[in-house]
């Protein structure tokens, strides 16, 4: 049989001896600031390229005991909305010289075990947007030198930094933005999963309702997806009592429930049906759902992380940075 040829980089001493120099010669060329002749680092950058030489900045970087490393520790990585966050950290990230690495908690011991890799990866920093970790398994990471940025969650413990978005403010304005076009039989459509920034959205919405002296029911199914919205609307539209306002606590679940209220029991939006998202996702702004809802700042909230791992804020302290959303008012919900 054919053996397959040994892989290997090229190595600076390769380039070295290559362009005539020593080996601290190209390690000052590459470094940004070192001092190097132009002549030097004219043959060293002649002999990297016809080799194929590329820094190793991990190498480099653990050298200085620093790995450049940021984790993003998450689930449910196909849902849109992570999708779109993600997109937007990774690019700052690595405008920066970050390199981010992608953890997946879902499934077996899911955060636990997500957080053990990135302490086995030494990683500079990780961003939990998933999942709260264990006390003690952050505690730990804190205590090996790596920065922890938690996202919306109730549990603060010392040295991490939180970031929280307006989830009950937004809840309260999704109560209003249906209770002013006449809507008075609503209904919280939500999943089983319970993290705390949906439950907080759930319990602002039915608090505000049930002080304007409405009873609302809550429909939780299965996981936070396209199918458990329109499982949703199929339990919500068997009843004798239909709703003509609905709370959807993320889009996902939104366009599953228009798509089932629509196709299967024939009910008109926004003029019999009236509703209401969260998350701003792509697809709430095609024309087959036209959804009203509340954008995250994604862009800003990223860029904040950015500077947390940098260390551009200072002395953050331990109370949670808050970011407001912003409703998008679309054709779901009817005019007053």
């Amino acid at each position: 049989m054919k053996q397959r040829p040994e892989r290997s980089f090229i190595s600076a001493q390769q380039v070295a001896d290559l362009a005539g120099v020593s080996r601290s010669a190209v390690s000052r060329t590459f470094t940004e600031g070192a001092s190097v002749s132009d002549a030097t680092r004219k043959r060293v950058l002649q002999a990297a390229e016809k080799l194929g030489y590329h820094v190793n900045h991990l190498a480099r970087g653990l050298m200085n005991d620093r790995s450049n490393i940021v984790c993003i520790v998450t689930a449910d990585i196909d849902a849109p909305y992570h999708g779109q966050f993600i997109e937007a950290l990774t690019r700052q990230l690595q405008a920066v010289g970050k390199v981010a690495m992608i953890v997946n908690a879902s499934g077996g011991s899911g955060i636990e075990s997500a957080m053990r890799l990135t302490l086995q990866y030494r990683a500079d920093a990780s961003i939990v947007l998933s999942g709260q970790p264990d006390r003690q398994i952050i505690e730990n990471c804190i205590s090996n030198g790596q920065s922890v940025i938690v996202v919306n969650r109730d549990e603060t413990v010392a040295g991490t930094k939180n970031i929280n978005v307006s989830n009950r403010a937004s809840a309260r304005e999704a109560f209003h933005m249906l209770h002013r076009v006449g809507c008075t039989n609503l209904a919280v459509v939500t999943s089983t999963v319970g993290t705390p920034s949906l439950l907080a959205r759930e319990r602002a919405f039915v608090e505000e309702a049930q002080r304007a002296g409405l009873d609302v029911p809550v429909v939780r199914i299965g996981s936070t997806s396209y199918e458990s919205g329109a499982a949703a609307a199929r339990q919500l539209f068997c009843r004798t009592s239909r709703p003509d306002g609905a709370f959807c606590v993320t889009d996902l679940l939104a366009c599953g429930f228009m798509d089932v209220a629509r196709e299967e029991f024939d009910i008109s939006i926004p003029q019999e049906l009236c509703v209401v998202g969260f998350d701003n996702i792509m697809q709430s702004g095609w024309a087959a759902y036209d959804l009203t809802t509340f954008r995250q700042p994604i862009e800003d909230i990223a860029a904040y992380m950015v500077s947390l791992v940098d260390g551009d804020t200072g002395d953050v302290g331990e109370q949670p940075k808050r970011f407001l959303t912003e409703p998008v008012w679309r054709k779901s919900v009817r005019p007053k």
